[in-house]
């Protein structure tokens, strides 16, 4: 039996429960799965509860966890403010259809904090507030094209999803009309390309992008370039729109653009900015938000649970705490651990790879390039933000890190990047490093992860 077969031999043996439930799965879940980052071999992980920075399976497994519902948790799982303002809302009644005071209230936390807030539409959902600001855009300009920089990811719907992953000129998905590709212009990090493609199409609507950078910071942003797409939107007429769904909260209360320093037409919400729970929102400044209104054409928008008394609950809640806490800096504070320490590991190892990350994150990215390898003496060589050297790593070694991550008590947000929270201890950290050190280990006896020297 070999060292491959050992490890998913054991990850299952002490997951009876889960593969129970896999198999259930099989009979009713389309695709298996109910989001398709939950997919993991040998068997998904089916969670019971969360405390802290902590999760545990059905099978009782315990896990520091690196996830935190996608980026959706700032003060942790069950946290008490949230989870006594959840139970108070519920008490008045789960679903009204009509406007409360909890909306208005939320609303007026999103504008105090967030620079481009004078106005605010909630939707359920990231996608929702993705797919509305596409509408908004065109509604303002009268133009159809929506311009978006490689490797940001917007959600799921038809007009966000080409340019989410190389090749960025393929769709990623079947089931998408033609023409989809004809509205959607994927663009470089490169301002003077991207000055060039303004310049020879005056049908595009807005400037779409991560104020993180791609993948919430996986290729990251030059601070410069953001700056500099603030002028061509301006300078061309195009509306310039923040996909601060992951940032929002995360970055600081204001918001990645806060940070920057740059201001954006219009911003989309969810995650942290709905409290952990399902819903999101856009805003904008008013010139822009006016399209919403009533008494001639608008933009036409509905939704049975936007603003739910639920969500508006879990948010005030959150936002208020985030607010008035040291929240934000103690998060920002544990993933910078993380990353020095994934780095003092890698270094001790003499890996080929490194850690890196704004705010409250942390990526890790394995050099495979052998022409790459084969020029490097030192790991410092290695560190770089060209898309093209983080398109992406072999499977099998993305994979296998998963799976030892996990084995070892550890869970991560999606490919190899995880998040932080106002939740995670020194403990939780000290664990995620031993459980990292153990995993590279591996990885480099298995001949996946390439030694330097």
């Amino acid at each position: 039996m070999s060292e491959d077969d050992a490890l998913v031999d054991e990850y299952v043996r002490l997951r009876p429960e889960s593969v129970a439930m896999r198999d259930r799965a099989a009979k009713t879940m389309a695709g298996l799965v109910g989001h398709d980052l939950r997919w993991f071999e040998p068997v998904p992980m089916y969670t019971v509860r969360g405390r802290g920075a902590r999760k545990w399976d059905v099978d009782g497994n315990e896990y520091v966890d690196c996830k935190m519902g996608n980026g959706a948790l700032m003060l942790g799982h069950a946290s008490g403010p949230v989870v006594d303002a959840i139970r108070s809302a519920t008490e008045r009644g789960t679903h009204f259809g009509d406007d409360h005071l909890s909306q208005l209230a939320w609303a007026e936390l999103l504008r105090e904090l967030l620079p481009s807030a004078e106005r605010v539409r909630f939707v359920n959902s990231g996608t929702e507030a993705t797919l509305l600001a596409y509408r908004l855009a065109q509604a303002h300009t009268g133009r159809s094209k929506i311009m978006k920089l490689e490797g940001h990811f917007h959600g799921w719907h038809d007009h966000a999803l080409l340019g989410t992953a190389p090749p960025f000129d393929v769709m990623p998905s079947v089931g998408v009309p033609k023409r989809v590709d004809e509205e959607t212009i994927v663009a470089p990090h490169d301002i003077n390309v991207l000055e060039s493609m303004l310049i020879g199409d005056g049908d595009i609507a807005a400037l779409f992008l991560e104020p993180s950078g791609a993948s919430w910071g996986k290729v990251p942003i030059d601070p410069a370039l953001v700056v500099g797409l603030r002028k061509l939107s301006e300078r061309f007429g195009v509306v310039l729109i923040f996909d601060e769904v992951v940032t929002g909260f995360r970055w600081g209360t204001g918001g990645a653009q806060e940070v920057l320093g740059v201001t954006p037409d219009v911003t989309c919400l969810a995650k942290i900015s709905a409290g952990g729970m399902p819903g999101g929102a856009l805003v904008g400044k008013a010139e822009f938000m006016k399209h919403f209104e009533f008494g001639g054409a608008k933009v036409l928008h509905y939704g049975t649970f936007n603003a739910s008394p639920l969500t508006a609950a879990a948010a005030i809640a959150t936002i208020e705490a985030i607010r008035d806490s040291d929240a934000v800096a103690h998060a920002d504070a544990a993933a910078a651990e993380l990353r020095d320490g994934m780095n003092d590991i890698l270094e001790r190892r003499g890996a080929a790879g490194y850690a890196y990350g704004p705010a409250s994150t942390f990526h890790v990215y394995f050099e495979t390039d052998q022409a790459v390898l084969d020029g490097a003496t030192s790991r410092s060589e290695l560190t770089t933000t060209d898309p093209q050297r983080l398109k992406g790593m072999p499977g099998l070694l993305v994979s296998r890190y998963q799976q030892h991550l996990r084995f070892r008590g550890v869970d991560y947000m999606s490919s190899t990047g995880g998040v932080t929270s106002a939740a995670h201890t020194g403990a939780d950290i000290a664990h995620v490093l031993g459980a990292f050190d153990e995993t590279i280990e591996a990885l480099i006896s298995e001949r996946l992860l390439a030694v330097l020297g």
